[in-house]
C-alpha cells in the first residue's frame, strides 16, 4: 500500500492528539478553572467569582476545555453545571507533584507562605486520623459550603470561612482544631489557624486538600 509523505502517519496522528491536551495546559487561568472545578461542580458565574475573571473570560476558557473533553458539562434549568472527570483530578495532581519536582520556584514559593504564617502548625494526614478515630480532634472544611458537599474529608464539618469567628464562638476553649481548604497553596487554612490560635484554640493547619487526602 503506498502511503503518501504528505500524509501524517498513524504516529504523529497521535501526538498531535496528545498536544491538543497540552495546548490546553498552557494557560494558568485555565488550570485554575480545573483546580476549582475539581473542588466540586460550579456554574460559570460561581468560577468568575472564585477566580476573579470576567464572566465572558471564563467562558472562553471553558469552551476550549470542553474542545478537548477536559470539563464537562450539564444543564440544570437555565443554568450549565461544569465539573472534571476524576481521572482529570488525578492527572492535575500528578502536574502539580511533577511541577513541585522540577520547578525550585514552587517550593520556594511555599516556603514563603509558611514564612507569612510562622507559629502555624501542620499535622500530619496520620497523626490527625489518629486523633479523629480518639474524637479528641475537630476537623473544619473552610471551602464554600456547595464544594464541602461534592466532596470532603470524611468526618470533617462544613465552616465555610466566612462564618468561621461565628462557629468558633459556640465551642468551649480546650477543644483541639485543624483546618483545611483547597490544598497546599491555599492560604485560608493558615489565617483560620492564626484566628483560632488568638482565641486561645490549640489549631492545625491541614496540607492536603481533599484531592490530595483521597490519593494518598
Amino acid at each position: 500500500m503506498d502511503h503518501s509523505h504528505s500524509e501524517p502517519s498513524i504516529k504523529e496522528r497521535l501526538y498531535l492528539q496528545y498536544a491538543r491536551i497540552g495546548k490546553c495546559l498552557s494557560s494558568d487561568k485555565r488550570l485554575e478553572i480545573m483546580d476549582l472545578l475539581s473542588n466540586g461542580p460550579k456554574t460559570v458565574e460561581h468560577l468568575a467569582q472564585q477566580s476573579g475573571m470576567s464572566v465572558a473570560n471564563v467562558s472562553r476558557h471553558l469552551q476550549i476545555l470542553l474542545d478537548s473533553r477536559l470539563v464537562k458539562f450539564k444543564k440544570e434549568g437555565t443554568y450549565a453545571i461544569y465539573s472534571v472527570d476524576p481521572v482529570v483530578t488525578e492527572f492535575l495532581i500528578a502536574l502539580w507533584n511533577l511541577c513541585e519536582n522540577r520547578l525550585s520556584d514552587i517550593p520556594r514559593i511555599k516556603e514563603d507562605l509558611l514564612h507569612e504564617y510562622e507559629g502555624i502548625r501542620t499535622i500530619s494526614k496520620e497523626e490527625l486520623l489518629k486523633r479523629m478515630a480518639a474524637n479528641t480532634i475537630i476537623v473544619l472544611d473552610l471551602r464554600p459550603k456547595d464544594e464541602y458537599e461534592a466532596g470532603h474529608i470524611e468526618g470533617a464539618i462544613s465552616v465555610p470561612m466566612e462564618e468561621l469567628e461565628a462557629y468558633l464562638q459556640t465551642l468551649p476553649q480546650h477543644v483541639e482544631l485543624a483546618a483545611y481548604c483547597r490544598g497546599p497553596f491555599c492560604v485560608n487554612p493558615a489565617e483560620a489557624v492564626e484566628i483560632m490560635q488568638k482565641k486561645g484554640f490549640t489549631a492545625y493547619r491541614i496540607d492536603e486538600g481533599v484531592k490530595e487526602w483521597n490519593l494518598t
